[in-house]
């Protein structure tokens, strides 16, 4: 609707460079759970428009501010969100960002829109398949990418190994889909406690935020701001409390039952967990019981 345009767009140094960092240390010196949560749109993009004027971009910041703000209230988490305040960010840079905070989990937080008022829900999206094979194909095209990826398996690909790389990419790819399903899965049941559900199983689509091969990645729907119901909900901070609460106790069930080795949910888990000593005579009902 602008017609040609030339739009400059001048980030903070803080806000355009992110270099690696060591994944933190707070408890007792194993690392935290690190979840990387992106207020979808920005800036010169708005997201969607609802009734009333209501912003997508204004809306999924304040949801993902509360998001980060209960995550990092539980010890063994850490939250980092992808932007802060009302600037854009390109959607490959939105995944960089997520790779350099070594992220565990990427959370992309947007609010659906349709040319019908009367769609409503909240969807939870993962990768889809034909989307996850175009990616590892543009991975592979570029050499640095993959090595880059594989770089924590102590594995030199040298100028020879393709196959290696492929491989080893597509383990990866695997494995990120399986864990995004399942922690999709977690949040999506979550949230049909506190909002209407427009779809009840995870979708799988090709979004660019969903691409990254090494990090686990969901993409929240928080409902229909083309409704005029919801977009009214999405815009009270009541709502967005509600939202946000969901979505973490999703990601904390997920993580509860799955930590990655090294943190402190893992660590803690370890020394929670009871073992029960199988005996002469135990049926399997009895040891599955008592281990369960």
């Amino acid at each position: 609707s602008y017609g040609d345009r030339l739009v400059v767009d001048l980030y903070l140094s803080k806000v355009k460079e992110y270099k690696p960092v060591k994944q933190i240390n707070s408890s007792g010196g194993k690392r935290d759970v690190i979840v990387v949560i992106d207020p979808g749109h920005g800036g010169e993009d708005p997201g969607a428009i609802g009734p009333g004027k209501v912003r997508e971009k204004n809306v999924v910041l304040s949801i993902s501010k509360e998001l980060a703000r209960q995550i990092n209230a539980v010890k063994g988490y850490r939250a980092y969100l992808t932007r802060e305040s009302d600037y854009f960010i390109g959607l490959r840079k939105r995944t960089e960002i997520a790779r350099k905070r070594n992220a565990d989990l990427f959370v992309s937080v947007h609010a659906d829109a349709f040319t019908r008022p009367q769609a409503n829900g909240a969807s939870v999206f993962a990768l889809s398949k034909k989307g996850a094979s175009s990616e590892a194909a543009r991975w592979l095209a570029k050499r640095e990418n993959a090595s880059d990826l594989i770089g924590g398996s102590g594995v030199n690909l040298g100028d020879h190994d393709d196959m290696l790389a492929s491989v080893l990419l597509d383990l990866s790819s695997t494995a990120s889909l399986r864990a995004s399903l399942s922690v999709g899965d977690r949040v999506l049941q979550s949230l049909g406690g506190v909002a209407r559900l427009h779809k009840r199983q995870v979708e799988q689509a090709g979004f660019m935020v969903l691409k990254s091969p090494d990090i686990p990645s969901i993409l929240v729907e928080t409902g229909f701001i083309s409704n005029p119901t919801e977009s009214r909900r999405l815009n009270t901070r009541s709502y967005q409390r509600k939202i946000a609460g969901s979505i973490s106790k999703g990601v904390k069930s997920y993580f509860s039952d799955q930590p990655p080795i090294g943190t402190w949910l893992a660590s803690n888990q370890s020394k929670s967990g009871s073992s029960y000593t199988v005996k002469k005579g135990d049926t399997l009902s009895q040891i599955a019981h008592n281990n369960a």
